[in-house]
């Protein structure tokens, strides 16, 4: 088992006090394993996400990722997660703003000691991209920074892909280039995905779809 989530909890402070997100929230994900999670706004999605990845801290609970207590970790602990095991499709993007696109798609990858040009050229081909790489971030529309963010999430080859909203600024051809690439990877691979989705097309396509309701999974 790649992923185990066991009564996972978190709160935010707020004006009146506490605001539970997350609710005793337990899962598991097998390497090879695709997750759908779906939700209104503000159940949690994100926030489950986040925890996963190392960019927040659970309150309560255990998440153990390809052997280590995600938990438990340290920043510099879950800062080298990030590097070696997990990749994240960032909503914001989070693009690198001094860098090419060409060196955004394998800064991850550069890291984890995992580039592989021709991967790296195969994505950029698929995305759309090829045409772009000389250019920096500022220099393209929203679409096309999504675009570059999954690359870069995709030419590291990560255990485990977590994916918020991945085609929410896509059309509708690109969005379906995009999920079969993340698919691909997990075939290849035996990576596992969890992506957070509106998208009733987009979570059909996974193995698996588990809904978020006010904190607590259905």
């Amino acid at each position: 088992m790649l992923l185990q989530i066991d009564n996972l909890t978190k709160s935010y402070a707020g004006p009146e006090g506490p605001t539970e997100v997350l609710r005793g929230v337990s899962l598991s994900l097998d390497a090879g394993e695709t997750l759908a999670l779906t939700g209104e706004s503000g159940s949690g999605k994100s926030t489950l996400l986040h925890l996963v990845g190392g960019l927040d801290t659970a309150d309560g609970g255990s998440i153990r990722l390809d052997g280590q207590e995600v938990t438990r970790l340290d920043d510099t602990g879950r800062a080298a997660l990030r590097r070696g095991t997990v990749g994240v499709v960032f909503q914001q993007f989070n693009l690198i703003p001094s860098l090419s696109v060409a060196a955004n798609i394998s800064f991850q990858a550069r890291l984890a000691g995992r580039f592989d040009q021709a991967r790296a050229d195969r994505l950029a081909e698929a995305l759309g991209l090829t045409g772009q790489l000389a250019k920096y971030p500022e220099q393209l529309s929203g679409g096309q920074q999504q675009r570059v963010a999954i690359a870069r999430t995709l030419a590291a080859r990560p255990r485990l892909v977590l994916a918020d909203e991945p085609t929410g600024n896509l059309d509708e051809a690109t969005a379906a280039v995009v999920i079969e690439e993340m698919l691909a990877l997990v075939h290849e691979t035996g990576a596992a995905l969890m992506m957070v989705t509106h998208s009733p097309a987009l979570a059909a396509r996974a193995g698996r779809r588990l809904h978020l309701r006010q904190g607590r999974l259905e």
